[in-house]
């Protein structure tokens, strides 16, 4: 049973992946440094896709490409995880890759024993088992991909397409 979870949960969790990463592609470069809000959502998603894929979640994180935590608001900044720099596309697309096939060896690596573990957070009150935890992960990269795909298509009049299910298996 847990072969059959663990290869569903992968053709739909790489699909949000995906789908994040065809609306990073497809946001314009002239737009890159100027329409940060996009930027922003982007960066965040990626951070805690990473986040909520280390086991166990570490007291003091540090992200692939680093943030700072700030109480400042940041006009488009989205909670108080702010980047240390605009990143460049080709940048978070390199972490989205390596984020993707983190997320490719967690599931793969869930056996009868450590999917009912419990990953319980130092910050954010988050208590999960590892199941439910990449189910929330998944949830929360597909809320972010949809809210960069209805930008690209107000900035291009285009979105990308929807991706059913991952291409390669587990």
């Amino acid at each position: 049973m847990v072969q059959l979870i663990k290869e569903s949960l992968w053709r739909q969790f790489g699909a949000s992946i995906d789908m994040l990463h065809n609306a990073i592609a497809m946001w314009p470069d002239e737009q890159w440094e100027t329409k940060k809000r996009f930027f922003y959502i982007a960066y965040h998603t990626l951070v805690f896709l990473e986040y909520y894929l280390t086991n166990p979640p570490p007291k003091d994180f540090i992200a692939e490409l680093p943030f700072t935590e700030s109480d400042a608001m940041v006009e488009d900044a989205v909670d108080d995880v702010l980047p240390d720099r605009i990143y460049s596309k080709a940048e978070l697309l390199n972490y989205l890759r390596s984020s993707r096939e983190k997320c490719r060896k967690a599931i793969a690596g869930l056996t009868d024993k450590n999917i009912n573990d419990q990953w319980i957070s130092p910050v954010g009150n988050r208590n999960y088992t590892i199941f439910e935890l990449m189910l929330y992960n998944m949830r929360h990269v597909q809320h972010h991909a949809a809210q960069l795909n209805v930008m690209v298509r107000k900035e291009i009049n285009e979105a990308p397409k929807w991706v059913p299910r991952v291409k390669e298996s587990l």
